[in-house]
């Protein structure tokens, strides 16, 4: 895969989830674009594209008119290999939670391999721990615990920042290449998420034939599973072989065996 650091913004998507008002689907496509972030992505918005969100977008109209809108937030994550979602608050699971400046790290990592996501959502609300469970980090901006309520955009704004400022100073003079990019380890061809997905539904699905409990009342257990999956973050060998084994304990005899792999 080419190792340009101008693909590094460029596989980096912001994906506002359920957002409610036109103007602050602007106001963040304003805050990308004056750090050089360019993939907006949006789930179901309440609100189409208007005047307020040209207005509030000050001149980042291109990022609106290429914004992908899509019906769930499985369809505009698909092909992502590292999904990382903000939240505001504790959640029931303790799911490893990073700070702005090490999530900007960790995404620009995985862009010279692939596809990546930074989950915002609803202004009200935030996101739901069903879509937390799909990300494989969590990301919490520090404020002030009495009064912590940001904007949407500044929110954005703040990660957007530490973005650039990381990708900025992870340019080596002599090569103009991210040195996170260079460090000559062989890269893992990591699941997407849609890989995922359908990991955990052949899970749930396995459960319930082989009689392990109840994956309908046991959505604990389940969460548990996605906690543990995220935290491995297996490849593409690694989900084939798992879900041969499930195939395997349903009693799919004659299941394909993945293919072993050669290293």
């Amino acid at each position: 895969m080419t190792k340009n650091p101008d693909n590094a913004l460029a596989r980096i998507r912001f994906v506002l989830v359920e957002p409610s008002l036109s103007g602050n689907i602007g106001a963040v496509a304003r805050a990308m674009k004056t750090m050089g972030l360019s993939r907006l992505e949006l789930v179901a918005p309440k609100q189409p594209i208007d005047a307020e969100a040209l207005a509030r977008a000050c001149g980042a109209d291109d990022l609106l008119q290429r914004a992908g809108v899509h019906a769930d937030l499985p369809k505009a994550i698909a092909d992502c290999r590292l999904v990382i979602g903000t939240s505001a608050r504790r959640r029931t699971l303790d799911w490893e939670t990073l700070e702005p400046p090490e999530t900007a790290r960790k995404l620009l990592a995985e862009t010279a391999e692939g596809e990546v996501a930074l989950l915002l959502g609803r202004e009200s609300s935030g996101l739901t721990n069903a879509e937390l469970a799909r990300c494989q980090f969590l990301v919490h901006i520090p404020t002030n615990p009495d009064f912590s309520s940001l904007n949407l955009a500044a929110a954005a704004q703040v990660f957007a920042y530490e973005i650039r400022r990381s990708w900025r100073e992870d340019l080596p003079e002599s090569t103009g290449i991210p040195s996170s990019t260079a460090s000559g380890e062989t890269p893992r061809d990591l699941a997407t998420a849609e890989e995922l997905e359908g990991l955990h539904g052949h899970l749930a699905d396995t459960l319930r034939e082989i009689g392990f409990g109840d994956p309908d009342n046991s959505k604990k257990l389940l969460l548990r599973l996605r906690r543990l999956f995220n935290r491995a973050r297996p490849d593409r060998v690694e989900i084939n072989i798992l879900r041969g084994i499930l195939s395997a304990a349903q009693g799919r005899k004659s299941a394909t065996r993945p293919t072993p792999p050669t290293d």
